[in-house]
């Protein structure tokens, strides 16, 4: 168990302070601004564009003098404009259903609410019940299995924010099998943010870099597939390094606290222990809709809007499945309050998302096309890579993305701002753009895993309710051994000349 010392600040002190020194950068970095254009790639047979930034264009905005304007963000600001103190609000409404922060925690609150209908049903309880009693011995297979079936959902088409739908179902089962709530985010969300990041085929990541980076889409695929074993492989060894750890001694948990909540939730008094028809048709209706959820996103890049959509279908059914057959003596009502309470217990992870949007926007916004104190410090970050031996070069690429990633959440939205100005300059730099691409996204897949402006991990985090203090305390060494990992694959492709 963590030594008691200093107390984390909490995740919304730990943001605000971030905005504060946001809004200081403002008064001391001056905006830049970039011209954009249009980008035009094959993705798998399919053309794709996206609008990107370039690079040569840059240029300070002056101000009434000719000098490079620092326009420090005041501290209120009215009609719909961006001042300190209006961060929460124009971060919460910023973006649109598609993603961003609207989009995000609209996500976020429905899928809170429909796993509450599924939990209130019991069914999941149940069928918990029913898998402690038949994998009696082999409880230890759960971790590398569910470990690699989500890296493996990373890898292929991206998986990230339906993990925290996942967590809100396993993490009562590893909890009940003697493991713990941090076993149950590393076997889910940690688990696809490795697959994302050494990913030789996800639509949303890799294959959006190559294409705005101008390299072939889907190229280096042998190397990427055995870094992707190699980071899974990593990650499952840690994971049952430390879940075995908990087992044998619970008070080595990072999270006794989360722990003793879902204990106390399962309560066995209201449980049978005997799993039953309307159980069955719970837990089918699950699976199927989990299914239908894949095949979405696989063969239509279902995203934010569908996948909600799809997930509070599952929840309603099941809802009326519970009604019917009166699970846990359910009532309509009780389809009603599971959904709110659900909610609200994801209300928290909901609101640092435009927490952590606000960031972005007193600074100014991630438009290369608008003047921001942002834009300013991507070009003059993007500067010092053609001064650099190769091997540095491209060990700074991946330093880089990896500070940007707290910023620009968004895979795609990083490769728009950042690759353009990245991919020419390794060409000066002697480093192929190849390497400069997998500097990317092994930059921004990894940090994914700790950044506390990341939806998808915060989203996890509410449902397993870990503050981000605690996950900060366990997952920085890991995170330590990651990019040290990440660093090793740079630089061999530096030497092999990946290409």
């Amino acid at each position: 168990m963590p030594k008691k010392g200093i107390q984390m600040p909490h995740t919304f002190v730990i943001i605000f302070g971030v905005v504060v020194l946001a809004a200081l950068m403002t008064y001391l970095i001056p905006m830049g601004i970039f011209e954009t254009e249009e980008v035009t790639y094959d993705n798998q047979g399919q053309e794709d564009t996206r609008t990107v930034l370039m690079p040569e264009t840059f240029q300070y905005e002056t101000g009434e003098t000719g000098e490079p304007l620092r326009d420090g963000v005041s501290l209120f600001e009215p009609f719909g404009e961006a001042g300190f103190l209006n961060y929460m609000f124009e971060g919460l409404v910023s973006g649109d259903k598609w993603g961003s922060a609207v989009g995000v925690v609209a996500f976020i609150l429905i899928i809170g609410g429909a796993f509450g209908i599924i939990m209130r049903t019991k069914a999941i309880d149940q069928g918990i019940l029913a898998v402690i009693d038949k994998t009696k011995g082999r409880e230890a297979l759960l971790i590398p299995v569910m470990f690699f079936i989500f890296s493996l959902g990373g890898a292929v088409f991206g998986m990230g924010e339906e993990a925290i739908a996942f967590a809100i179902i396993l993490i009562p089962l590893v909890i009940a099998l003697g493991y713990d709530a941090i076993t149950g985010v590393m076997i889910t969300y940690v688990a696809t943010q490795i697959g994302f990041a050494s990913s030789w085929m996800n639509p949303f990541g890799v294959a959006i870099v190559q294409g705005v980076s101008d390299v072939p889409v889907l190229s280096g695929a042998p190397f990427r597939i055995v870094m992707w074993i190699v980071f899974t492989g990593v990650g499952i060894a840690y994971t049952i390094w430390y879940a075995s750890k908990v087992r044998r001694d619970p008070s080595k948990s990072y999270s006794p606290e989360a722990n003793a909540y879902f204990k106390s939730q399962s309560n066995t008094q209201d449980i049978s222990g005997k799993f039953k028809l309307g159980d069955a048709l719970v837990v089918t209706t699950l699976g199927l809709g989990i299914v239908w959820i894949v095949w979405g996103v696989v063969r239509d890049a279902y995203y934010i809007p569908e996948i909600a959509t799809q997930f509070f279908t599952i929840g309603l059914v099941a809802g009326v499945i519970g009604v019917l057959f009166k699970l846990n003596n359910m009532t309509v009502n009780d389809i009603a309050e599971g959904f709110s309470e659900g909610a609200q217990q994801l209300l928290p992870a909901a609101l640092i998302v435009g927490m952590a949007k606000g960031i972005v926007i007193i600074l100014g916004g991630d438009d290369p096309a608008a003047a921001s104190v942002l834009n300013t410090i991507l070009y003059s970050a993007g500067g010092l890579v053609d001064n650099m031996p190769e091997v540095v070069s491209a060990s700074f690429i991946l330093l880089f993305q990896s500070i940007i990633n707290f910023f620009v959440v968004s895979g795609s939205g990083q490769a728009a701002l950042t690759m353009p100005l990245i991919a020419p300059l390794s060409d000066i730099a002697g480093v192929t753009r190849q390497v400069a691409v997998l500097g990317f996204q092994l930059g921004d897949g990894l940090t994914n895993m700790i950044v506390p402006t990341s939806a998808a991990l915060m989203g996890t985090l509410g449902a397993a309710r870990v503050g981000w203090g605690t996950w900060f305390r366990f997952i920085f060494k890991f995170q330590l051994l990651m990019m040290g990992l990440a660093l090793a694959f740079v630089i061999i492709a530096v030497l092999i000349d990946f290409s």
